[in-house]
């Protein structure tokens, strides 16, 4: 495209779009014509973008389309309706639609704690590389480190804490896979390991199922929250590699907003996780108790995710905003 050209043969209708954005009141007509202007510079934007990149004309455009929208459709606040749409529709239709990356990510990563935690229970020789033999009665004895350590802090400040991490740990995998999934791989192995320690050190001292009753009532969910922002990053990193359809910027524009709207969601599913490991998980409860809670939770959100995010989306929701809040495109060459 011959961008001079281009630009000598809009720039009028540019100069008026800018001139009616400057009046205070409008005709119908002018109106009309408002609308009209905005739609055509909205389509040579994209095609700017897409043909013939130049940063000066494209900020002014941009400039001009994001008044013009404005303008067109009015100030528009966020209200009590746009969370419980978030919360009914958004988040669950997001976390749905990633199930064939999250589902599968869930499976390879608890085998590959279940293997590490096998592998050092088995091995004295690598539970002497860990640490020393005290170190290891230490952590691993009753009323040791490992069952001390959910009841070291103050319930409220220790969950507040738990929740703070946990939720930088998943907007992390999600802001990150888009580097080609690879750091989100290392976190996932990093979390595997750390847990794969606890089972293999405290099943060779016998004590695997107060292990598992500690971890089990809040580790269901939390993991799941996890393995949910592993598997939105490894699918983001994926589109950068395939973006289908759609051009590689609409495509990582659409996923990295459903990731961003994740992010928001996983951590309210965080919050109720570290409230459990927090509150629930060191306290006097039969073992039972606690793990039945854990399960509890687990269940709720799942059903949450198939039944609510299955049905928005089959109704075409996908996580993303709704149509008229994404910016204008033109449909791309095959």
């Amino acid at each position: 495209m011959d961008l001079d050209v281009f630009v000598s043969a809009h720039r009028a209708e540019w100069d008026r779009l800018d001139a009616l954005l400057g009046r205070r009141r409008l005709t119908g007509a002018e109106a009309d014509e408002l609308v009209t202007l905005y739609q055509r510079t909205a389509t040579h934007l994209s095609l700017i973008q897409s043909s013939a990149p130049d940063p000066q004309l494209t900020g002014r455009l941009s400039r001009l389309v994001a008044r013009a929208r404005s303008t067109v459709t009015g100030t528009r606040r966020a209200s009590w309706h746009d969370a419980a749409r978030f919360l009914t529709r958004g988040f669950p239709a997001a976390v749905y639609r990633a199930r064939h990356w999250w589902i599968p990510t869930a499976l390879v990563s608890t085998a590959t704690a279940a293997l590490l935690g096998w592998w050092i229970g088995a091995h004295p020789e690598v539970q002497a590389s860990l640490a020393a033999p005290d170190e290891l009665r230490a952590l691993t004895r009753p009323g040791g480190q490992y069952e001390t350590y959910y009841s070291s802090h103050p319930a409220a400040s220790f969950a507040a804490q738990v929740w703070t991490n946990n939720a930088q740990a998943a907007a992390t995998c999600l802001v990150l896979g888009v580097f080609l999934g690879l750091p989100v791989l290392w976190i996932l192995f990093q979390n595997m390991l750390n847990l794969g320690v606890g089972i293999g050190l405290m099943s060779s001292a016998g004590r695997l199922d107060t292990f598992l009753g500690l971890v089990l009532p809040h580790g269901l969910l939390e993991l799941t929250a996890v393995f949910v922002a592993a598997g939105t990053g490894l699918r983001l990193g994926w589109t950068v590699i395939d973006p289908g359809p759609r051009s590689r910027r609409t495509a990582l524009a659409e996923e990295g907003r459903a990731a961003v709207g994740m992010a928001i969601g996983l951590a309210l599913v965080l919050f109720v996780s570290g409230a459990i490991e927090g509150f629930v998980t060191p306290s006097g409860l039969p073992t039972w108790a606690r793990i039945t809670i854990g399960i509890t939770a687990e269940l709720a959100f799942l059903a949450y995710v198939h039944v609510l995010g299955g049905r928005a989306a089959r109704a075409g929701d996908t996580g993303d905003l709704v149509a008229a809040e994404r910016s204008a495109t033109v449909p791309t060459a095959a």
